[in-house]
């Protein structure tokens, strides 16, 4: 029996997998996609992404409700809030979201597999199909895609009940009294402000010494003054050191980073988000030649090209930042490179965002980067409740600071905290690909009132100290 042939065929259809699929159909090759479960998009679209931002639009509207209303003249009396109907609509907008990538997989033509995929050798997969058949494909060129897991350590004692990852956290339909989150990471804080906005006491735990480490210092502190503000606590330089779920209720022990201090915390939940680590399980590669490295990655080259020549990955599976957006760069990068093209990634200009409240967004180099590597800058800054356009609408948290080369004057970072920031980054990305300076950035015309205006005053700032309005 002849094996099913394509030219491309990728494993996993999470936003790297789905959009290499559609521009590989857009550029006419033969391509399969195969996704072990029986809806497509992946965590981000599922259980990450498109879900986590419905519940955080949800939970924003009803603190706005009970908290600012009033002093924005909206009186609207008693109010309530039915967490089973925000999961039913965040439910809904998955629904449609992935019901739009299988249209686009029918649209570019891609034949969809769903059921578990493993490697035969390099260009032979075996499918064991969720309808319980089994199918062998031919791959010219093979994409892996597959993603990653929370890391779920097995001291935390992981049950999915009461001891729960953010796929859990995000079907909660009744409102706990209190959670104790492990991690201040992205993951960590979005949900813990969604939970905090409803009225759960939220603890934070985090080994580091601040919140978001790995972003910039200031970013840290301004969004941790925000975060305060809606009842927050945080236990940051500490440590979990053990986990004990009962029936109704947690019990978390935190121990003070290098102390014999510790104490107990009892919540309704212990939401585990320490990081997630590449997903590869299963997958058959000791029988290709593609290599991992030392943190479970998939080596690959600067074309994305593992150790096997026709086997490419991309994502949260190799090096760098596990973001959606990076996924589908690396996937069209990886399609356009097969068909002869000569695509390009910045990878140090792919941006970042926090989606809490204020929001926090960066590209570039952070001030501890520029520091270490010993290059010499220049820092703006420019506060939003300077502006008349976050006083109008009462979001006058945050601010926007620019790292520029002290001799040439170019943008080597921008970073964020604020309204919509999430958004307005992209200007910053923008003029960095094309390396302009803090002058040029500063010179554009921005409109007035926007909070876009804080960027032109941070770039003054950063040249020769010119902000207008500070």
């Amino acid at each position: 029996m002849s094996l099913n042939k394509f030219d491309l065929v990728i494993i996993g259809s999470g936003p790297g997998g789905y959009v290499a699929a559609i521009r590989a159909g857009q550029l006419g090759m033969k391509t399969a996609i195969i996704e072990k479960y029986n809806v497509l998009g992946g965590t981000c679209l599922n259980v990450g992404c498109i879900p986590s931002k419905a519940m955080l639009d949800s939970s924003e509207h009803y603190y706005n409700a009970t908290h600012t209303f009033e002093e924005q003249g909206i009186e609207i009396g008693s109010i309530s809030v039915s967490l089973k109907k925000m999961v039913e609509r965040k439910n809904q907008v998955v629904d449609q979201t992935t019901k739009g990538v299988e249209y686009l997989m029918k649209k570019n033509k891609v034949i969809v597999y769903n059921g578990f995929a493993s490697f035969k050798d390099n260009n032979t997969i075996h499918i064991e199909k969720n309808d319980g058949s089994n199918e062998d494909i031919f791959a010219d060129n093979v994409i892996i895609a597959t993603g990653s897991k929370p890391v779920m350590p097995a001291m935390f004692n992981y049950d999915k009940k009461r001891v729960i990852s953010s796929t859990e956290a995000l079907n909660i339909d009744k409102i706990p009294k209190k959670m104790v989150i492990v991690g201040a990471g992205v993951i960590g804080l979005e949900l813990g402000s969604v939970f905090a906005r409803l009225g759960t006491e939220v603890e934070v735990v985090e080994f580091q010494d601040r919140i978001i480490p790995t972003m910039d210092s200031d970013c840290s502190k301004e969004l941790m003054r925000s975060l305060k503000k809606l009842g927050m606590k945080f236990y940051l330089s500490h440590a979990v050191t053990a986990v004990k779920a009962g029936k109704s209720n947690v019990k978390v022990n935190i121990q003070k980073r290098d102390s014999e201090d510790s104490f107990e915390s009892t919540a309704d939940y212990c939401l585990v988000a320490i990081g997630r680590r590449p997903y590869t399980d299963n997958l058959g590669l000791e029988k290709t030649q593609v290599m991992l490295d030392d943190k479970g990655r998939i080596i690959v080259d600067e074309h994305l090209r593992t150790n096997a020549p026709n086997i490419y990955a991309i994502g949260d599976v190799v090096r760098g930042a596990m973001l959606a957006h990076k996924a589908e760069e690396e996937g069209i990068f990886v399609v356009e490179y097969l068909n002869g093209q000569k695509p390009h990634i910045n990878y140090n200009l792919i941006p970042g965002v926090v989606y809490t409240w204020p929001e926090v967004a960066a590209v570039g180099k952070t001030e501890e980067e520029l520091k270490a590597e010993g290059v010499e800058f220049k820092i703006g800054k420019f506060p939003f409740k300077a502006l008349g356009r976050s006083r109008a609408s009462m979001d006058t948290d945050g601010m926007v600071k620019i790292l520029a080369d002290k001799n040439t004057d170019e943008i080597l970072g921008v970073h964020m905290v604020g309204p919509r920031v999430a958004d307005i980054i992209m200007e910053a990305v923008a003029l960095m690909e094309f390396r302009a300076s803090a002058e040029d950035m500063a010179r554009i015309c921005h409109p007035h009132p926007t909070y876009t205006e804080a960027v032109k005053e941070a770039a003054l700032d950063a040249t020769e100290k010119r902000a207008l309005h500070i």
